[in-house]
């Protein structure tokens, strides 16, 4: 189908003009989720192995008081930002189930490009860490029974990413995820639970901790700019649209229900895991925190593999919106398990992913140009984006108040956005000193 968008009006503003670019359907499903299944989407996003992370990139450069001040406000104005994308999602009479049809239909093509380009690169790295995480996990397992250095981190990236290929051969959809969900749930629960007991074990053990925030004052700097960004990272996927195309109508209140479940049970896990962790080590704490936790072999075995395997199920969700432009682009409809389908699955996903591994693999610090593409793509996308998307749609119905907290919160984040993407140029300067390709981390 295709929309000009011309001259046409929705009662609140002019939209879409220009927009003279191809809106295809979707070879997806859409509209067939519950909100309670597309709420588990979303807490799965939430979950996942990066939170082991969190006590140490997050509150050790922050401390107590920034770390816990940082992720309640990181909760409550992620869910505003996600809310005012899921407003917009039938915005002018029709339905927008990608993040760049809504900004093109809004602002016009140049706009439906760039958003096209953020959200992918975006979307890439964090897949690319997703595999790196998982291969991590691998490691500490064979170094828990075998610690002869005979495989190296780059092996393990390469298993985890022929699980990653298989799963999503297998997965045609987002929505056909199902029951995946509930052993993703399972397993998050499993590193989690560990995690926490074990850190809780340690922590009553360890009668002085150190909570200062270690560096110089020009480091410090860096670092807490650095952790602050990485707080908008925690709660959001920079691809709302794609995920609330799948939720059966009325989209926009079952969407919302789904948001409130993500941020208040949803966000209860990586919160206790993340303070906990923090309270047990202090400022040593790892960046994973199961290389930090001491505690049974067997069992911190096992939580690395449900790291391991939930962070299979978690890529494919952000790999949701990649696997849809291919199977849309070349008409793969009906069976999944016909072989033109299962051959081009094959094909295209797995050369989607074998590119992914390979990057990961060269670059295991891959975690440092995250830093700096979540400065140019997460945080525009998910709250400069979503606001000025909101300021512009309702023009005529935001009050004078309205319309300058929305430009503040553009101002801001515009702010928040580049100093972060000088701390993450700086952090790969130096990483990329310390470390080469294929290393062994």
């Amino acid at each position: 189908m295709k929309d000009t968008g011309a001259k046409n009006r929705t009662g609140d503003v002019s939209v879409g003009e220009h927009f003279d670019i191809e809106v295809p359907d979707t070879a997806h499903q859409i509209s067939s989720d519950s909100w309670f299944q597309v709420a588990f989407v979303l807490t799965t996003g939430i979950n996942n192995a990066y939170v082991l992370g969190y006590s140490g990139t997050v509150m050790v450069p922050l401390g107590w008081v920034g770390g816990v001040v940082g992720l309640v406000l990181a909760t409550a104005i992620s869910l505003y930002a996600n809310a005012l994308v899921a407003k917009l999602h039938e915005f002018g009479g029709k339905r927008h189930i990608r993040y760049r049809d809504l900004a093109g239909f809004i602002y016009g093509r140049k706009a439906y490009c760039l958003t096209w380009g953020l959200q992918y690169v975006n979307l890439f790295m964090i897949n690319c860490g997703f595999i790196i995480l998982a291969g991590s996990a691998l490691k500490a397992v064979y170094v828990l029974f075998r610690d002869d250095h005979a495989m190296k981190l780059p092996h393990f990236i390469s298993i985890a990413g022929l699980f990653c290929a298989v799963f999503a051969i297998g997965v045609p959809h987002l929505s056909a995820l199902g029951i995946w969900l509930v052993v993703s749930t399972i397993f998050s629960l499993i590193f989690i639970v560990v995690a926490v007991v074990l850190a809780v074990k340690d922590g009553v053990k360890t009668h002085s901790r150190d909570y200062e925030i270690q560096g110089s004052p020009l480091s410090k700097l860096f670092t807490i700019t650095a952790a602050a960004a990485n707080l908008t990272f925690v709660f959001n996927t920079g691809m709302l649209p794609e995920i609330q195309a799948t939720v059966r109508q009325p989209v926009v209140k079952n969407m919302m229900k789904a948001l409130y479940f993500q941020f208040t049970i949803g966000v209860l896990p990586m919160l206790a895991v993340t303070f906990i962790g923090y309270w047990a080590y202090g400022s040593s704490t790892s960046t994973y925190l199961l290389n930090s936790v001491t505690g049974p072999l067997w069992v911190k075995a096992l939580a690395n593999i449900s790291a391991f395997l939930q962070s299979v199920i978690c890529l494919h969700i952000f790999a949701s919106p990649t696997y849809e432009y291919m199977d849309t682009k070349f008409g793969i409809t009906g069976s999944t398990l016909a072989l033109k389908n299962l051959t081009f699955r094959i094909m295209a996903r797995g050369g989607y992913l074998a590119v992914s591994t390979l990057l990961s693999a060269l670059l295991p610090f891959l975690g440092d140009f995250m830093s700096f593409t979540g400065a140019v793509s997460t945080i525009p996308l998910t709250f400069i984006l979503a606001n000025h998307m909101y300021y512009k749609a309702k023009d005529n119905k935001l009050n004078p108040m309205q319309k300058i907290w929305h430009w503040l919160n553009v101002v801001l984040f515009s702010l928040m956005s580049f100093a972060a993407a000088i701390a993450a140029v700086r952090l790969i300067s130096v990483d990329s000193k310390n470390f080469h390709v294929f290393a062994d981390l």
